[in-house]
């Protein structure tokens, strides 16, 4: 994600309204936090499990296919330059080329399925890693990126929302 505080309100009210979403399918923003903190506190990437599932005190994550460390830390790696140029596809004749596009290929297409262990809590929220914008731009899913990557506090902020700018009367 870009820097939070270079974003106009707007974008920071569509960020909240999508982090919002989802914590109420959930059974409200504590639930979610709760889902977060125990992502963050985890020793190794919850992404690696070999049960395809990541379990929370009111919850579970749910996918289909195994994700190997090796996957998961390529993923954070771009990441962090997905920052700089906004979009995951590699350009052709990139040494990690090959590699890259067989993690896009394999994340791609799968579905992170967060229910709440209480039914009367909410509906849960699927999850896409990517959005595909067109054959050559792909992006990380804001959401998928919330729920799995990006700090906490940032995720705080930007539930709180934009703030109004104090405007001094003299």
């Amino acid at each position: 994600m870009t820097d939070y505080n270079s974003l106009d309100d707007v974008t920071k009210e569509d960020l909240r309204r999508q982090i919002n979403d989802c914590a109420e399918s959930l059974g409200g923003k504590n639930y979610f936090l709760q889902l977060l903190e125990a992502i963050r506190g985890e020793h190794h990437h919850p992404l690696m499990a070999n049960d395809l599932s990541f379990r929370f005190k009111h919850g579970i994550v749910k996918w289909k296919k195994v994700i190997f460390k090796d996957k998961v830390q390529l993923l954070i790696k771009l990441l962090k330059n997905n920052e700089i140029n906004g979009n995951l596809m590699p350009k052709k004749g990139d040494k990690n080329f090959k590699t890259i596009m067989n993690l896009l290929r394999t994340l791609g297409p799968m579905k992170f399925k967060i229910q709440p262990k209480n039914s009367n809590d909410g509906d849960g929220y699927i999850l896409h890693p990517f959005d595909i914008i067109d054959e050559n731009i792909s992006q990380i899913n804001f959401m998928f990126e919330v729920v799995f990557f990006l700090p906490l506090y940032i995720v705080k902020k930007i539930l709180i929302g934009p703030t109004k700018k104090k405007t001094s009367t003299r």
